[in-house]
């Protein structure tokens, strides 16, 4: 990226203070910044650190000053660089021209106006990609399977047969999207498996990370709504229902059938039992373990996941077991001295 900061101005709509044909190379943590970068500071405790910062800018609230530095100031410098950081993205994201001599496209496929298909991919039958689409080197999209427009599926990752994908959505390398839910009858001592049928549907603006795992359903369809965002590592199981704007942190995982609403958020390691609703707005903490539903705007930890405060006083009352079991000592010693001394007196 090499913009200038008074195009850098312009673009997150803030005022310049400084050398307006100064150039930005780069992005950077004000510490670590360099001549050339761009920083920012968005928490009042961080000032000392922006003067003594090497960047060329620095991104700053309204009414922000700093002497001797550069700033643009801003109604909210996080945002302003987060829009900035999507621009240096852009500008190294896979950018795949045309369909690669290396791609295997199979008979009855659609690829719309501006899909780039990368060296070693394969799109099955009569599956469909929307406009500007990128398919990168390696990817397997399995037959009858539709896409949508300007998403971005990174290497070596697996779609399969009739999935539906919304706009914008971007997946990363080692994802598998539609593979069997598990699914087994017990037959004696061996396992039949069940057929699953299903599909899975993603909306638009969804982002999953790598080693993603999304289901099918046994008969239906899996879906993740629109604008929810998955880290590295989860698996969501078949017929799983996923709301809008949810959040799911690495080694989240629920199991079948279960409903979440929208704008939860599942931080790392939690996971949810299988065939429970989970209502809208909920806060399940790092390893939380959810075993019954949950109503809306809940905030729970633990396992079995209960309300987060009794949670915490329970937690403060494990670490100090060893002090409350030096006390029973001490009372049983007293209660023992007492039964003595009582004992005594009647004698």
């Amino acid at each position: 990226m090499q913009k200038t900061l008074a195009e850098i101005a312009a673009i997150v709509k803030g005022r310049l203070i400084g050398d307006g044909g100064a150039v930005i190379t780069g992005i950077s943590g004000i510490k670590e910044a360099k001549e050339g970068d761009l920083t920012f500071l968005a928490n009042p405790k961080y000032l000392p650190l922006a003067a003594a910062t090497h960047a060329t800018a620095i991104l700053v609230g309204k009414d922000v000053a700093i002497e001797g530095k550069a700033v643009i100031q801003t109604d909210n410098p996080s945002i302003a660089l987060v829009t900035i950081a999507g621009i240096l993205k852009d500008a190294f994201s896979p950018k795949i021209k045309g369909v690669h001599s290396r791609a295997v496209i199979e008979p009855g496929v659609v690829l719309a106006e501006g899909v780039g298909v990368g060296p070693n991919a394969v799109i099955d039958e009569g599956a469909k990609i929307g406009r500007h689409t990128m398919i990168s080197a390696g990817v397997y999209i399995g037959r009858g399977t539709v896409i949508g427009e300007n998403c971005l599926i990174y290497p070596n990752v697996t779609i399969r047969e009739n999935i539906v994908i919304g706009n914008n959505v971007i997946i990363h390398s080692g994802s598998v999207v539609g593979s069997d839910g598990f699914g087994y009858i017990q037959m004696g001592e061996q396992h039949m498996k069940i057929p699953q049928a299903g599909t899975v549907v993603i909306g638009d603006d969804v982002e999953l990370g790598s080693c993603v795992t999304v289901d099918r359903a046994r008969f239906d369809k899996t879906v993740i709504g629109k604008g929810t965002k998955v880290d590295n590592h989860v698996q969501i199981a078949h017929n799983v229902r996923i709301g809008d704007n949810c959040i799911m942190v690495a080694y989240a995982g629920i199991a079948g059938s279960s409903r979440i609403g929208n704008r939860v958020i599942m931080a790392g390691q939690s996971g949810i039992a299988g065939h429970l609703t989970v209502g809208d707005d909920v806060v399940i903490a790092g390893r939380g373990g959810v075993t019954h539903d949950l109503p809306t705007c809940a905030k729970v930890s633990g396992f079995p996941a209960q309300d987060h405060r009794k949670a915490l006083r329970q937690d403060a009352h494990v670490q100090r077991l060893s002090e409350y079991a030096d006390e029973i000592k001490l009372l049983k010693k007293k209660v023992a001295s007492l039964e003595e001394a009582i004992k005594t007196s009647h004698d």
